[in-house]
C-alpha cells in the first residue's frame, strides 16, 4: 500500500505500507520503519538493503514501513541537510501512531540511521533502533547525538569493518558512550554485499529481542 502524508513545511512524503501476508492480523508483532540512505546520492526506500529488511521483518510478523525523505520519489520538497528529514521522521512516526499497530522500532542505514537517531533524541523515543552503518561525523550526514539527549533504550549498531565511509573505531567509541552494542562484520564495506540476508535477520533480531 503507498500513501502520500503530509510532513512539515507543505512536505508531502511517499510511504510504503507492507502487512505479513501469511500471518494472522491478531498475531501481528507491531510496526517496523525504515529510514533510507543519502537523499542526494541515490538513496532511496526501495534499496535492496532496505527490501532484505522489510522481507525478514513481514516474515517474523512486524507491518513494515519505508518512505522516501523530501526531494527524493514521489515526495516533494528538497534536501533539508538531515533538519527537515528528522521531521519526516516525527510525520513517519505519527502516522504509525494513527493508522497501524504500534511501532515496535526504528532502523536506518547510513544517512538514515544518522536521521532516526536524531529523531530519537528529538522526541526522547525509547523503542530499540537499529542503526546501519552511520558515519560519526561527515559533512553529507548529522552528527549523532550525544548521550545526554538520548533517552535510555536497546539499540544496535552494525557496520563492516572495511567501511569505506565510516570509520569504524570512532563508531564503536560512539556506541560505548550511549550504551549500545554493534556489530561488525568482519571483511564488509558499506554495502554488505552477499550480506544483506544476515543484516537483515541481525536487523530484526535486535527490534525484536535483545539477543542479537
Amino acid at each position: 500500500m503507498q500513501r502520500l502524508i503530509p510532513s512539515t513545511d507543505g512536505v508531502v512524503l511517499e510511504v510504503l505500507v507492507e502487512e505479513p501476508r501469511t500471518i494472522p492480523a491478531d498475531d501481528w508483532l507491531g510496526t517496523v520503519v525504515l529510514c533510507h540512505p543519502h537523499p542526494t546520492q541515490g538513496g532511496t526506500m526501495r534499496h535492496p538493503i532496505l527490501g532484505a529488511i522489510a522481507a525478514e521483518a513481514l516474515e517474523a510478523g512486524l507491518v513494515t514501513v519505508r518512505f522516501n525523505f523530501r526531494g527524493v520519489g514521489e515526495s516533494t520538497g528538497s534536501y533539508d541537510n538531515g533538519i527537515g528529514e528528522v521531521s519526516d521522521v516525527a510525520c513517519v512516526v505519527d502516522f504509525v501512531e494513527r493508522e497501524l499497530p504500534p511501532l515496535t522500532g526504528i532502523a536506518g542505514w547510513s544517512f538514515g540511521a544518522a536521521v532516526s537517531l536524531g529523531w530519537q533524541a528529538r522526541s526522547g523515543s525509547t523503542v530499540p533502533y537499529v542503526g546501519i552503518a552511520p558515519p560519526v561525523k561527515s559533512p553529507l550526514t548529522p552528527h549523532l547525538p550525544d548521550a545526554s539527549e538520548l533517552a535510555e533504550a536497546r539499540r544496535l549498531f552494525v557496520v563492516g569493518e572495511r567501511d569505506q565511509f565510516v570509520d569504524v573505531d570512532a563508531l564503536a567509541v560512539y556506541a560505548g558512550s550511549i550504551g549500545a552494542d554493534i556489530l561488525i562484520y568482519p571483511g564488509s564495506d558499506h554495502f554488505f554485499v552477499f550480506k544483506h540476508k544476515k543484516l537483515a535477520t541481525d536487523v530484526v533480531a535486535a527490534i525484536l529481542t535483545s539477543d542479537i
